[in-house]
């Protein structure tokens, strides 16, 4: 019996290298598209050491050009696509709009029509990754399937293109397209510019006695963390229902930077004083007395969302669903991978 073939586009990003992992796993024949480089990435050298890399057939791709996505998926023939390609930075959205629309919604539209002109819209199965921040600022705690969005972002808006368009050709051409809307999951290979991998990493060079204070934005922003090895299996889980369908995958729980920030410094043994509000707001190590965090404006979205926690009861019920990584675990493992790779033990 032939094993089942899987693409997974983004394959050297954290959710990437997670999902890689899951279907090898499960007997897969896992392809990967990633785009060429003169530079290292980080993602393709985590993927060289977990092993992956031998156990994957790698290809070259971009999401914004439509040749290629055709070349690929016309190579890998998968019975399942999983589009985790993104630029997925909500600061850089603003900076770069056009790029973030070029890879996030076209570069999605590209794979769908690659799916429809290969004559694959019976044979395959397609994944898209949605995201919360599709809510915005929402009129509704905790957000779920049927929430209106309002997305305020490049990033999302890009994100929204994307779902709607997934949906569209499932209507259109009754294509298996699912969309996954996944609320903030993390783990200890997250991309260096992102605010939680900060905060851990902050945490494991303060244990190092690198005392530079952490500048972050908005701490009272409340995010639905979970941990991306539980959020990849819902991924899987959605392409092998009968029917496609849209889902949100969340903890249902809230907690703000600001308590991540004290989670993290926990794991290192250092207890977070809070002293003053707003942009002179500052973190102090109460053992040592020095600044730990502090507040840069710079670092403030020019649209920011205050509150973000989801409803998972649709996968539950249907996928069988639900996150198994506590908060607490998720962050001490980022922290102890990041003190690791301090120690070279681990990069």
């Amino acid at each position: 019996m032939n094993s089942r073939v899987a693409l997974i586009t983004g394959i050297t990003g954290q959710d990437g290298g997670f999902l890689a992992q899951l279907l090898l796993d499960k007997g897969y024949e896992v392809h990967g598209m990633r785009r060429r480089s003169s530079s290292a990435e980080d993602g393709h050298d985590r993927l060289g050491e977990s092993g992956l890399m031998q156990r994957v057939h790698l290809h070259y791709g971009d999401m914004t050009d439509p040749a290629s996505i055709i070349r690929v998926v016309r190579d890998a023939r998968p019975d399942e696509i999983y589009n985790l390609a993104a630029q997925s930075h909500v600061k850089v959205s603003f900076e770069n709009p056009a790029y973030t629309a070029q890879v996030n919604a076209l570069g999605c539209l590209h794979l769908l029509e690659a799916i429809r002109l290969l004559d694959m819209v019976k044979s395959a199965r397609f994944y898209q990754a949605s995201t919360s921040e599709l809510y915005g600022d929402a009129d509704e705690m905790p957000q779920r399937e049927t929430t209106v969005f309002r997305p305020r972002s490049p990033y999302a808006i890009s994100k929204h293109f994307a779902l709607l368009t997934t949906i569209n050709y499932r209507e259109a051409y009754d294509l298996h397209a699912s969309n996954g809307i996944l609320f903030n999951h993390e783990g200890k290979t997250r991309g260096e510019s992102f605010v939680t991998r900060k905060i851990t990493r902050a945490a494991a060079a303060w244990s190092a006695g690198n005392r530079k204070p952490l500048a972050l934005g908005n701490l009272n922003a409340r995010r639905d963390w979970g941990d991306a090895r539980d959020y990849v299996r819902g991924m899987w889980l959605m392409l092998q229902q009968a029917a496609p369908d849209d889902y949100v995958l969340a903890t249902g729980e809230s907690r703000t930077v600001r308590q991540f920030v004290e989670a993290a410094f926990a794991t290192i043994g250092v207890q977070i004083d809070w002293r003053g509000e707003g942009a002179g707001e500052i973190g102090v190590d109460t053992r040592s007395g020095d600044a730990a965090v502090v507040v840069d404006p710079q670092f403030f979205r020019p649209a920011e969302i205050s509150h973000l926690v989801g409803d998972a009861t649709r996968a539950r019920q249907k996928l069988g669903w639900r996150p198994e990584v506590s908060f607490e675990r998720m962050v001490r493992e980022m922290v102890e991978a990041d003190v690791a790779r301090l120690r070279g033990h681990a990069r």
